[in-house]
């Protein structure tokens, strides 16, 4: 449902004519509340989304998550990159019950399930490197990247049986970040955050990215690392591990120093220790009940380890 406030400012952002028919709550989201508005007006139907922060935490950060990503719309307007329509924003609540941003629809569905990932890999790899060719210049360079742990913050899980392992981890971390050369990040690409069509009788194509509040200027190596964890927690470490590798083919440039590769993994994968159950509410929303704590915290911990075999 609306309230009447938000409705308000919803039917100034629309043409004349048109009025709000429906609500329907979108799945999967855990930042804010995202909900389909059906618009019928004399040009005929249409639906926009609705993205609004409800939670405390998210609330008191609103502005500056709101504003980023009504900028980001608007710059990628003009690119290859499918992202969605800016329609309206009211990031400090002046007109709505909570921060909101109205935008269009974009088609497709989120695909979480096991059948068909590693074709789906294989393109988000693709768009990734597409992301990552975005020209930005001057005032339209969003913030610098934000690290979402640090070595002090890292929370090693009480059960493990390897303690050495996330101590070695968490040393890599500690020391200061490589240099690297900045691009356009999404900051958060994952399978969760991008829509996928699958028409009957052709191979799936990726038709939205979405969610674009913590795009940043930062290494390519981020991104990709952020991606490469979502992987290893949805299909396994293996499908972690082969992203980095699906992203240089798709044309993507990495750090070619492997430390300094395995630092950004790190400091992705370590961000979601203990046992990653923050990721698995939406996921489990979307049919992914077999990620429970218990398989999420050893497939994390199993992917450290393989990334320390592998980059260390």
């Amino acid at each position: 449902m609306l309230t009447d406030t938000t409705r308000v400012w919803v039917q100034k952002a629309l043409t004349a004519g048109e009025r709000v028919e429906d609500v329907v709550r979108l799945r999967g989201g855990w930042t804010s509340q995202m909900r389909r508005l059906d618009i019928a007006g004399p040009a005929g139907r249409r639906s926009l989304v609705l993205r609004s922060f409800v939670k405390p935490f998210f609330v008191r950060h609103a502005e500056g998550l709101l504003n980023r990503e009504a900028d980001v719309l608007t710059l990628l307007a003009d690119t290859a990159v499918p992202a969605a329509e800016l329609v309206a924003v009211d990031a400090t609540a002046r007109h709505c019950d909570h921060p909101s941003l109205l935008m269009s629809l974009l088609p497709g569905t989120v695909r979480m399930d096991d059948e068909g990932a590693d074709e789906r890999a294989g393109l988000l790899a693709g768009q990734l490197a597409g992301v990552h060719r975005v020209p930005v210049t001057g005032a339209a360079r969003p913030r610098r990247y934000q690290a979402w742990t640090s070595a002090e913050r890292v929370t090693p899980p009480v059960d493990t049986r390897r303690p050495e392992l996330w101590r070695h981890a968490v040393d890599v971390i500690r020391r200061d970040p490589p240099e690297y050369r900045g691009v356009f990040l999404h900051r958060d690409f994952h399978p969760g955050n991008v829509l996928f069509s699958d028409e009957a009788g052709e191979s799936p194509r990726i038709s939205g990215v979405v969610d674009w509040v913590e795009t940043s200027w930062g290494p390519a190596d981020l991104d990709v690392a952020h991606c490469s964890t979502a992987l290893a927690l949805l299909h396994g470490v293996p499908a972690g591990m082969r992203f980095a590798d699906r992203y240089t083919a798709a044309g993507g440039t990495l750090a070619e120093d492997g430390r300094a590769h395995l630092h950004w993994r790190l400091l992705d994968a370590l961000a979601f220790a203990p046992d990653a159950e923050k990721v698995a509410v939406p996921w489990r929303e979307l049919g992914r009940t077999d990620l429970t704590a218990g398989v999420l915290a050893d497939r994390l911990e199993t992917y450290v380890a393989a990334l320390l075999e592998r980059y260390g």
